[in-house]
């Protein structure tokens, strides 16, 4: 079967992996430092997305104009890159769609707006790092999502056409970029979706309630 794509692009966290328990841990190692209690996934969980900026938002009521802002953000960053895939795992089904891919010679990649340090070890971790066609991380690209930088940069490394390339994300930042990039673009419903608009106003071509219906979501822009 010839691939329909010249590559298929997806988002890191809320999309391929669930970081959001990883985050989410090292926000609390923050919060307990300081003699705060620490948060239920629930209320970090939708914030994921928003990386830093939303988790120190939800837990100390920080934003970046804070005196206290960067040094909180710097120890957050550092539990969690100590601890980066101890309880991330890729969504239920996406492996085995990975696999799928990989069989039908499908090439797919990674692009994040999560910088290369977080991102190269945990698709390590994950298994993933010599099967993705290219990694591109927030901070490879001049400018990160929503931008099409990095994923015009991805088209570069793998030499796609980016008009036969689709990009999938859980945020309204990838549908944007994926616009910006003259890609196709499905919104991945499964994900934390952000906050703000709702899923069904991003502009997406097509929407995936679950990694299980994305060949489905695939088969009908090709």
């Amino acid at each position: 079967m010839t691939p329909l794509f010249d590559c298929i692009l997806f988002d890191l966290d809320g999309t391929l992996a669930d970081t959001a328990p990883d985050l989410g841990n090292a926000l609390n190692r923050v919060l307990v430092e300081e003699g705060c209690a620490a948060l239920p996934t629930a209320i970090t969980r939708p914030v994921t997305s928003q990386g830093v900026r939303g988790l120190l938002r939800v837990g100390f009521e920080l934003t970046p104009e804070d005196s206290r802002y960067r040094e909180l953000a710097d120890r957050l960053l550092a539990h969690y890159a100590a601890n980066i895939c101890e309880d991330t795992r890729l969504f239920a089904g996406m492996d085995e769609l990975l696999a799928q891919f990989d069989a039908l010679g499908q090439r797919w990649g990674i692009v994040t707006n999560k910088h290369a340090r977080f991102t190269d070890p945990l698709v390590a971790a994950l298994g993933l790092a010599d099967r993705a066609a290219c990694v591109v991380s927030g901070d490879t690209a001049s400018r990160p999502k929503p931008f099409p930088d990095s994923l015009l940069h991805a088209c570069a490394l793998t030499a796609s056409d980016n008009q036969r390339c689709v990009y999938v994300g859980d945020d309204i930042r990838d549908i944007e970029a994926g616009r910006a990039a003259s890609m196709g673009t499905i919104a991945a419903a499964w994900g934390y979706l952000g906050q703000g608009s709702a899923i069904e106003d991003w502009g997406a071509d097509r929407i995936a309630e679950r990694p299980q219906s994305l060949r489905d979501a695939l088969a009908s822009l090709g």
